[in-house]
């Protein structure tokens, strides 16, 4: 991985609590990019984010495991800021234990603890086709402008 300093380490780390929308970029064989949005959960070393079995996404990291996520905002005073991270996802069948509980925390960040007890993200949680892709990047880029 790239050695990012202190400083970058730490805006990467209260940039990536927040829960913001990533878009997650996977390539299929022929190298045609598919960018789609996602939640996800950071927790200091690795993204986590819960993919379904029969979505695109998942089934172009079965056949390609390097991937490119990328958080940014950009205010209305012209600032941006962001995290690009990329290299090899895993992509997480079992435990089941594992997928739920890191399909919970990633949705009760964009939820709250009373929302993801709901019907549909709960069936999203418990689904057998529920996946958890994991990347622990090998390239890191940060920017506050």
């Amino acid at each position: 991985m790239n050695p990012l300093s202190n400083e970058k380490i730490s805006f990467m780390n209260n940039f990536l609590a927040k829960p913001l929308i990533a878009r997650m970029a996977t390539a299929n064989p022929n190298c045609q990019p598919h960018v789609v949005p996602v939640w996800f959960g950071w927790d200091g070393k690795s993204i986590w984010i819960s993919a379904f079995a029969s979505t695109r996404k998942v089934k172009e990291l079965l056949q390609n495991p390097k991937i490119s996520v990328v958080v940014d905002i950009a205010e209305e005073n012209g600032n941006t800021q962001g995290v690009l991270l990329e290299g090899k996802a895993v992509i997480i069948k079992e435990p089941r234990e594992l997928v739920q509980r890191q399909s919970c925390w990633i949705y009760t960040r964009y939820l709250g603890e009373e929302g993801v007890q709901g019907k549909e993200p709960q069936s999203w949680i418990h689904d057998p086709e529920n996946r958890i892709v994991r990347l622990t990047p090998d390239f890191i880029h940060t920017w506050n402008y």
